[in-house]
C-alpha cells in the first residue's frame, strides 16, 4: 500500500486513490475509496466532528473526479462516514479518532472478504453442465465462476465483450487461466445465446433503492432479453456499491454517472458508459448481506443507513 506524508499538505487524495488502483488491478474503486478515507482518517488531525465529515466530503469529490465510474466511490465514501461516526456523543475528539479508526479497519475487512461470501452464496445456484451468460468483466462474478470451477463443477460461459474497451476480452482471459470452458460473443449476440443458456449472472456498478442496478452498457438489453426468454437474471454485487438513488428511468440517471468527466460538456453525441436495469428484470442478488430479492433492497439500505 502506498504511504501518505506526515504533512496534510503534502497528501494528494487523487495520486494515493489511482495509486492504490494501479497496485492493484484486482481491486474496486469502492475499496480503493474507502482506503483513502482511511488513511485520511489515520495521518490527519480533526479538531471536530463537522471538519472530519468535510474533510471526507472533500476527498470524495476529489476522486469523483477522476474518469473512473463515480457510482461505487459515492456509495462506499457515504457508507464508510456512515458507520465510522455512529454513537459518538460526548466524548473527546482523538477518542472518537481513535473509535473511528477501530470501526473503520472493521468495516474495510468485511468488505475485503465480501467477494468470497457472495461466491460462496453462489455455488448452489451454478450446477454441473450448466452454461452460462455474463456482461463484461465483473470481479465478483469471476470470483464466483472460479470458486465453482474449483468444486470441480464443468460448466460453460458466455461473455459478451462490453462495448467500449477490451473488459469482455479481459474476463475471457481471466477464465481461461483457471481452465474455465468459454466464448467471447458480441453484445448484439446476446438475443441469440440467450436461448440456449440456464441463466445470466452479472456485476453491477451500484445497486440502487428500488432494487434495481446500474451496470456497464448492455445490461439491461441482457435483462429484457432474459425476461422475454424466461431465463433467471442474477446480479452479484458487493454491500458497499448500495446507493440512496432511486432512478425510475434511464434519463433520472445523473449525467456524472453515464459519462467520462471529459464528456460533461457536452453529452448530445457521446455513448453512455452504463445503464439502468430495473428491478421487475432482476431475479435475486448475491450480496454480502445475503441472497435478496430487489424488493428486499429498500429494506438493506434503511439498515445501513440508520
Amino acid at each position: 500500500m502506498p504511504q501518505i506524508k506526515k504533512s496534510d499538505e503534502e497528501f494528494d487524495v487523487v495520486k494515493y486513490f489511482l495509486q492504490l488502483l494501479d497496485d492493484d488491478k484486482d481491486l474496486s474503486s469502492g475499496i480503493a475509496a474507502i482506503k483513502t478515507l482511511l488513511m485520511i482518517l489515520e495521518k490527519k488531525q480533526f479538531g471536530t466532528i463537522h471538519i472530519l465529515h468535510t474533510t471526507m466530503r472533500e476527498a470524495v469529490a476529489a476522486m469523483r473526479n477522476t474518469d473512473l465510474s463515480i457510482a461505487a466511490i459515492v456509495s462506499a465514501g457515504e457508507l464508510f462516514c456512515r458507520f465510522i461516526t455512529l454513537s459518538l456523543d460526548d466524548k473527546h475528539m482523538e477518542e472518537c479518532r481513535q473509535i473511528m479508526l477501530n470501526r473503520g479497519k472493521i468495516f474495510l475487512t468485511k468488505l475485503l472478504n465480501s467477494r468470497q461470501v457472495i461466491a460462496q452464496q453462489a455455488q448452489r445456484f451454478i450446477s454441473d453442465g450448466c452454461r452460462i451468460l455474463t456482461h463484461s468483466r465483473s470481479r465478483v462474478v469471476l470470483n464466483a465462476l472460479i470458486a465453482a470451477s474449483r468444486n470441480k463443477k464443468s460448466f460453460h460461459v458466455f461473455v459478451t465483450q462490453g462495448g467500449v474497451g477490451n473488459s469482455g476480452e479481459e474476463m475471457v482471459q481471466d477464465l481461461q487461466a483457471a481452465g474455465i470452458d468459454c466464448t467471447l460473443i458480441l453484445d448484439s449476440a446476446t438475443g441469440y445465446v440467450m436461448e440456449s443458456v440456464d441463466f445470466v449472472m452479472v456485476g453491477a456498478e451500484a445497486v440502487v433503492e428500488s432494487g434495481g442496478i446500474i451496470n456497464r452498457i448492455g445490461s439491461y438489453t441482457m435483462g429484457l432479453c432474459a425476461r422475454e426468454m424466461k431465463k433467471p437474471f442474477y446480479v452479484l454485487s458487493e454491500s458497499f456499491k448500495f446507493s440512496r438513488l432511486y432512478p425510475l428511468n434511464q434519463r433520472d440517471l445523473p449525467n456524472e454517472y453515464k459519462y467520462s468527466r471529459k464528456h460533461l460538456n457536452d453529452v448530445s453525441k457521446v455513448h453512455p458508459l452504463v445503464d439502468y436495469t430495473p428491478p421487475a428484470y432482476i431475479t435475486l442478488l448475491f450480496t454480502d448481506l445475503g441472497i435478496l430479492t430487489p424488493s428486499a433492497v429498500s429494506d438493506e439500505l434503511i439498515k445501513l443507513y440508520m
